[in-house]
């Protein structure tokens, strides 16, 4: 799936050493038959233990784990949303991603300049939420002249547009994302038509110091509250660990997390977030050549799961036979959960659960 997550922030507070730490993490998934990385693309591998377990129990050539797609956002600057600095850009390659990784300065460093002279999370935060609600407010109230215009001529259509946007003007002019407000089903078919870059969600990435990695600066407290007062997540992490880690092999790596009391990398948990944040999950197909993940929205049939695989595997789509890994953990081999009859033949309406394992019978 082409979904991708779009890392912002103000100068200086860590956001292209942080990519530059995924770009360098995801340099092994670019020999994927199905990645790439453009200049301004990370690749970052979604850690899976269900992988290794299936493993365990299915021998195989090679092993391919889920993918995050994330697109490091141009620089912004106060009046990014009246074209200032690289404002045009920053809101253009916004707008093209499904979600947004906010990360916030969280550590002091006199020898990182802060734009504005001391470090303050929700000031930071306020910033760049501010730029993406007035660019909004400008989008809707030139929509509300083009719905206005139509609904004069009785156009059924445009006066539901018409009345969703003029709610949700009020709403951006008191400073409020559109993410946090409440609107109707027919409001939001209307309000998705401008592509909103404030309906966007959002996981703030706190960014904490190399002596902080448990994150214990006010400023991590901060972010918190702000992100639970608006339902969003928060990863705490060094984006300047990140970048060590990266560059170092398995072996060195688990030892080094190990030392800092850590299970897993930050960019490890910041997939892992992003993946749920994006509404997707995860199927596996299983076999002597490979063992890989595949990543479908959640909700998603089995034909849409199996046109994943390829495209024609959709409109050619029988059955699929399909069990959990668990039962894979429990029986030992896919012959052993065949003979129990745990392997189920599931048809074109069965919905993917997460962890399913599945092989398609497709047509000709």
């Amino acid at each position: 799936m082409s979904l991708a997550c779009g890392i912002v922030g103000l100068p200086n507070v860590g956001k292209s050493t942080l990519f530059n730490a995924i770009t360098a993490a995801g340099a092994e998934a670019a020999n994927y038959p199905f990645c790439t990385i453009e200049p301004n693309v990370g690749v970052v591998p979604v850690p899976d233990a269900r992988l290794d377990a299936i493993n365990a129990k299915i021998e195989t050539e090679k092993i391919i784990p889920a993918t995050l797609e994330v697109v490091d956002i141009a620089g912004l600057v106060a009046g990014a949303s009246r074209g200032e600095g690289l404002g045009n850009k920053f809101l253009a390659n916004i707008r093209e991603t499904q979600a947004i990784l906010h990360v916030v300065r969280c550590f002091e460093d006199d020898d990182v300049v802060h734009v504005a002279g001391k470090v303050d999370a929700l000031s930071d935060i306020g910033v760049i939420e501010l730029e993406l609600v007035m660019a909004d407010y400008d989008t809707v109230e030139r929509a509300i002249d083009k719905a206005a215009k139509k609904a004069r001529g009785q156009d059924a259509e445009a006066k539901l547009d018409l009345a969703a946007y003029e709610k949700a003007l009020p709403w951006l002019e008191s400073g409020k994302r559109l993410a946090t407000g409440s609107w109707s089903e027919r409001e939001q078919i209307a309000l998705a038509r401008l592509f909103p870059l404030s309906a966007k969600p959002v996981l703030y990435v706190a960014n904490v110091g190399e002596d902080d990695i448990q994150g214990e600066h006010p400023s991590v407290a901060a972010v918190r509250a702000h992100a639970e007062a608006e339902g969003a997540g928060v990863v705490v992490l060094c984006a300047q660990i990140e970048g060590e880690l990266a560059d170092m092999d398995h072996a060195d790596r688990k030892e080094f997390l190990a030392d800092l009391g850590l299970e897993r990398s930050g960019l490890e948990r910041l997939a892992v977030e992003a993946f749920d944040l994006l509404g997707l999950q995860t199927f596996f197909t299983a076999g002597p050549k490979e063992i890989r993940a595949w990543t479908i929205a959640k909700g998603s049939s089995a034909p849409q799961a199996a046109g994943v695989i390829h495209t024609d595997f959709e409109r050619l789509f029988i059955r699929g036979e399909i069990y959990q890994v668990d039962d894979l953990m429990e029986y030992g081999s896919e012959a052993a959960i065949r003979a129990a009859g745990k392997l189920r033949s599931e048809g074109k309406e069965y919905v993917l659960q997460d962890g399913d394992v599945a092989h398609f019978l497709i047509g000709k």
